[in-house]
């Protein structure tokens, strides 16, 4: 190129050594390569240890704004409910199959009237045993990973069977893990006793609950059903748990039938008492909006009830009401 030809030309011819490093240069400079490699090892070693706490620090941040983003998430969700917190529950799905070698799987589906984040609020919940009643006592519990987002517990629990004129306790040692970013609460059995296999997973999922008023349009996701419904559309949670229990011995019928069935009712009381509990939360809602209701229609003493008041005979009731009121509040002739 023109800009190249215009420029000054220079070379360097220098001849090797055998140590690698050209004759023609300043053993200083020779010094400097050979300390190189150390320096850039010492520089990158203590580079990667300020990028890894960064790192760490970084990660605590986005936690501490996801998990406040979240939290603020869910008191806008629980505002929709509280402004309508009308939900009738429906009976759980259970359905229960019995592969080969196997005492049964069970798989349970119902609709709660909550958001999911409250939803597994009550599921996750370490003092849970308030709502759970087959939940006889807590043992142990010890957090073996805590990443924010997700845990792994160590659980050991005694819980309550009951079936027809039947109840006892059984003693449940069960490695949980709960991943808040799903929804999720995976558990599986650590100690094989009675039960060879005990393992299952609880799941809670977004329910449009008020999706009829994006109709015709549907909504896929909650930024679309926020903008739909303008912020007021209820979320709910479809809540599903998939259980598979397989004893160390599998009885002969009838007893695998009564075990079935054990197991079947303590599901289905299991997911009744997370229903009472939605539904005590939702009560307190309730509470608070009918109050609200009565404050607001309560009319105020300046507001002349007689005058507002069309129908004839009303008019006249009112009239020997604030008759007799007025007269009871006259000071007595002493």
């Amino acid at each position: 190129m023109m800009g190249e030809s215009e420029g000054t030309k220079f070379s360097l011819n220098v001849r090797m050594e055998k140590d690698g490093f050209p004759r023609g240069l300043d053993p200083a400079i020779s010094k400097f390569f050979v300390q190189l490699p150390s320096v850039v090892k010492s520089r990158l070693s203590r580079l990667a240890k300020q990028d890894g706490k960064s790192l760490v620090r970084s990660v605590q941040r986005n936690w501490n704004k996801s998990f406040s983003y979240s939290e603020a998430e869910l008191n806008e969700q629980l505002q929709a409910w509280r402004e309508n917190p009308s939900w009738v529950d429906k009976p759980p799905l259970v359905k229960v199959t019995v592969p080969k070698g196997s005492l049964c799987n069970l798989n349970v589906e119902v609709d709660v009237g909550l958001p999911p984040d409250a939803v597994y609020n009550i599921v996750t919940d370490p003092d849970n045993r308030r709502v759970f009643k087959n939940i006889k006592e807590v043992i142990s519990r010890k957090v073996l990973v805590d990443e924010g987002h997700r845990q792994v517990v160590d659980l050991d629990q005694a819980a309550i069977w009951k079936f027809l004129w039947w109840s006892g306790t059984i003693s449940i040692n069960v490695l949980v893990d709960q991943n808040r970013k799903d929804h999720s609460m995976k558990f599986k059995q650590t100690k094989t006793g009675f039960m060879k296999k005990f393992e299952g997973c609880w799941k809670v999922e977004p329910l449009f609950v008020d999706e009829a008023i994006c109709y015709p349009f549907k909504p896929v996701t909650k930024e679309d059903y926020n903008a739909c419904t303008r912020g007021k559309g209820r979320i709910g949670s479809k809540v599903s748990l998939q259980q598979i229990l397989q004893p160390a011995i599998v009885p002969p019928p009838p007893i695998s039938w009564y075990l079935r069935g054990i197991t079947a009712r303590t599901t289905e009381m299991l997911i009744n008492d997370l229903l009472a509990e939605t539904a005590r939360i939702r009560g307190g809602y309730e509470a608070e909006k009918s109050k609200g209701e009565v404050l607001q229609v309560k009319p105020d003493k300046n507001v002349d009830l007689v005058a507002n008041t069309r129908d004839i005979k009303e008019r006249w009731i009112l009239h020997r009401q604030n008759a007799k009121q007025s007269r009871r509040r006259l000071p007595t002739a002493k």
